[in-house]
């Protein structure tokens, strides 16, 4: 499939916020356990997904009213890229040293800002390509973002190890540097958007519009939304499963590395491991994409929620060393990708592409809110047991929910095929 311009550009995005996403998912926990000293496992864990908690719960509340906005003509790219530079300037401020508790702060801005720019950039789908390619270049954008972010992950790792080494720098120094080269792939490959992207689908505005009137309008519109999503049953089962299964997704994503290192598992093994589970997502979330054209992407999103609550049920009974950590991270490298990417594509071809960003505002509050629950979930049941491990577990209740609705939807689709 040939790509054009617009859409590489909109791919190219998912390669640089991608390296940030994994910077997160595995440098940072580890970082911040070594600066949080005294701290126990159990505390770790909480203080971790309480940090989730907070970023996830801020854009949950923050994205359908600026979506709203978002969607009059020309304000799509100006909340973008202002949500974009605030994380640029966060990830940056990372490098500096500081307490724990400083850090964690800064780091859940930062994640305000990452998460913020990812929302409108979802919304960008629909103006960058058509209904029967977004699944192609959804997945596209997924799989090459995973691989394309190890080239900086692979560059701070040998920073990290071979600083102390070879130039007799201090580790945590060194640790702190891969802030600042992360940043720099991120603006890099987010400039060429920013560059040539025009919002094609929007509400315009009246010639009498005030920006009192157009935040008034927004605010209406948000209640025609919310009732039109109520009245679609097809868009309202599939959010509501949404909501449950994408749970486990970023919640195993969010807490793996933290999870790992609570249990005592090397570092070194647990950022190696992460490393393929980029390269094994690559192809995986090609194939996804290809197999939804012949399948259907419905379909391919129950195979993945089922293979999320085989992961959860591994890493809650099985996961004890490192060479079990490698197996769920290949598990989740084959389904990760997929599950993320047809999700986005499915729910753009559901919706009025003019009102793009609203809806995507409230798919983020499902997803957002989600992940406040997941985590959120896990830090009780992890303090209240003392076991990381009942704390994973209890993230396959939400999977299942959430399977239960998807297969219910697709007896509906079958009904009306």
């Amino acid at each position: 499939m040939k790509y054009t311009k617009l859409e590489r550009n909109w791919v190219m995005y998912d390669v640089g916020n991608s390296a940030l996403v994994l910077l997160s998912t595995s440098v940072v926990p580890i970082y911040f356990n070594a600066i949080n000293t005294g701290a126990s496992a159990h505390e770790l864990v909480s203080a971790w997904a309480n940090a989730q908690t907070a970023a996830s719960l801020v854009v949950a509340l923050l994205m359908p009213v600026l979506g709203s906005l978002a969607d009059f003509a020309g304000n799509k790219i100006k909340f973008f890229t202002g949500f974009f530079l605030t994380g640029l300037v966060l990830c940056f401020a990372q490098a500096i040293p500081m307490s724990a508790f400083a850090f964690l702060i800064v780091y859940v801005l930062c994640t305000i800002g990452l998460n913020s720019s990812m929302t409108f950039y979802d919304a960008m789908l629909c103006d960058v390509t058509e209904d029967d390619r977004m699944d192609a270049v959804s997945s596209s954008g997924f799989a090459w973002g995973y691989v394309g972010s190890t080239i900086p992950f692979i560059v701070c790792l040998a920073v990290i190890f071979g600083g102390p080494s070879l130039l007799g720098l201090d580790t945590m120094f060194c640790t702190r540097l891969s802030f600042v080269i992360t940043g720099l792939w991120w603006l890099a490959f987010t400039l060429p958007l920013i560059r040539t992207y025009r919002q094609r689908f929007a509400k315009e505005r009246r010639p009498d519009d005030t920006l009192a009137s157009i935040v008034v309008r927004s605010f209406t519109g948000l209640g025609s939304t919310m009732r039109a999503i109520a009245q679609n049953r097809v868009i309202c089962i599939f959010m509501v499963a949404f909501f449950f299964y994408i749970d486990g997704v970023h919640t195993v994503i969010s807490m793996a590395t933290s999870y790992g290192s609570a249990l005592g598992i090397d570092s070194t093994q647990l950022i190696l491991a992460l490393l393929t589970t980029q390269f094994v997502a690559f192809p995986s979330a090609i194939i996804y994409g290809r197999l939804a054209g012949r399948v259907g992407t419905l379909r391919m999103i129950i195979v993945a929620v089922v293979a999320y609550v085989a992961i959860v049920l591994f890493a809650a009974f099985f996961l004890k060393t490192a060479t079990e950590f490698w197996i769920l991270a290949i598990m989740v490298g084959l389904f990760q990708g997929g599950i993320q990417a047809l999700s986005r594509s499915y729910f753009g071809r559901l919706i009025p592409k003019e009102r793009a960003n609203e809806y995507y505002g409230f798919f983020d509050i499902f997803g957002r809110y989600a992940s406040v629950m997941g985590t959120l979930l896990v830090s009780l049941v992890t303090s209240l047991t003392r076991n990381p491990s009942l704390g994973v577990l209890s993230i396959g209740i939400l999977l299942i929910v959430g399977l239960v609705m998807l297969v219910k939807l697709s007896r509906i689709e079958g009904a009306t095929a």
